[in-house]
């Protein structure tokens, strides 16, 4: 019996680029946000507050990335699989560190969650789109 497994996670390096990316996005679209990954077992890797981005963002973003990489899902997608039921819903949301709105995906690579993105400073379709540019920064899709 093994008592130790290997569990493949983000690389600080790889992090970085995604983070870099998704301010590159909130440039773009004059939006000052902040950009946060994680690792597979949600431990901050990469964090950036843009120029103008409200210091609330930084807790935000990163427990955007927390959520979407321990629960494996969006952040929306995660809202909505709960939907159906609003003590599980309450229940969930009301966990530290947990989000349920727009701006976190977890990062998969060959289908394993690797680690998460979080973005927040924008509207939901502004973080959104930021957490999806770090993703296809390191040529993966949301």
């Amino acid at each position: 019996m093994s008592i130790s497994r290997s569990i493949p996670t983000i690389t600080a390096e790889a992090a970085l680029k995604a983070v870099l990316a998704a301010q590159d996005t909130a440039k773009a679209r004059n939006v000052p946000v902040v950009a946060a990954v994680v690792d597979a077992g949600g431990h901050l890797l990469a964090c950036l507050r843009g120029d103008g981005a409200f210091v609330a963002s930084i807790d935000i973003a990163r427990d955007k990335a927390w959520t979407a990489a321990i629960f494996g899902a969006s952040t929306d997608q995660l809202a909505s699989g709960l939907s159906h039921s609003q003590v599980l819903l309450d229940g969930i949301a009301s966990r530290p560190n947990v989000v349920l709105f727009g701006g976190g995906m977890p990062v998969r690579q060959n289908g394993t969650v690797i680690g998460g993105i979080g973005v927040s400073g924008g509207s939901e379709d502004d973080d959104r789109a930021c957490a999806a540019a770090g993703l296809a920064a390191l040529g993966l899709a949301p």
